[in-house]
């Protein structure tokens, strides 16, 4: 099979929801396609660069569980296709891992600049665009059907990759740069 079909040469391209439409690239649907796909490539290169440093992987903070995060970013990408798979479970695991990582920390007192470690700069990465997801979701949920769960998980979901980015850095023993 061809990775190229030149259908999509005219700036439009077919979306299978609950039926199959033809929409332009600039559809605020394929604008969430897009974020959220931009969101797993980099929790995946977040995952890439926690893989050489295991030593540093807690369970809320292990390469596993950043591929289960990338699993349900496909399944908000379904819902947004009709298809919902995500339930409030998903949304209580990544409040479980916020407050398992936040038991390690220091409390947090002034907002905090992003980077630090490298691990901890690609999770403020991560994290700005979960936000961008995020507006995009609640832009889209305005014309159509969006699942509440996948806008509450995608907020979840930056909260976490905060607490994540606070954690690598302490774990590496770099200190948030407060301002």
């Amino acid at each position: 099979m061809k990775i190229y079909t030149k259908t999509g040469d005219k700036g439009t391209t077919q979306v299978y929801t609950s039926e199959v439409l033809r929409l332009s690239k600039d559809d605020i649907i394929l604008e969430c396609y897009g974020t959220l796909d931009e969101l797993n490539s980099h929790i995946g290169l977040l995952s890439a660069l926690l893989n050489e440093k295991e030593n540093l992987s807690a369970s809320s903070l292990s390469c596993e569980f950043l591929q289960s995060i990338q699993h349900n970013l496909f399944s908000i990408g379904f819902a947004i296709s009709d298809k919902p798979q995500l339930n409030e479970n998903s949304v209580e695991v990544l409040e479980t891992a916020i407050d398992e990582l936040q038991s390690t920390l220091s409390p947090q007192t002034k907002f905090i600049l992003p980077g630090g470690s490298q691990l901890g700069a690609q999770a403020h990465v991560a994290r700005t665009i979960a936000r961008r997801a995020e507006r995009n979701l609640v832009a889209l949920s305005a014309q159509q059907n969006i699942p509440d769960i996948c806008i509450a998980y995608i907020n979840r979901l930056s909260d976490y990759l905060f607490v994540a980015a606070r954690s690598f850095n302490a774990r590496t023993g770099i200190a948030d740069i407060e301002i």
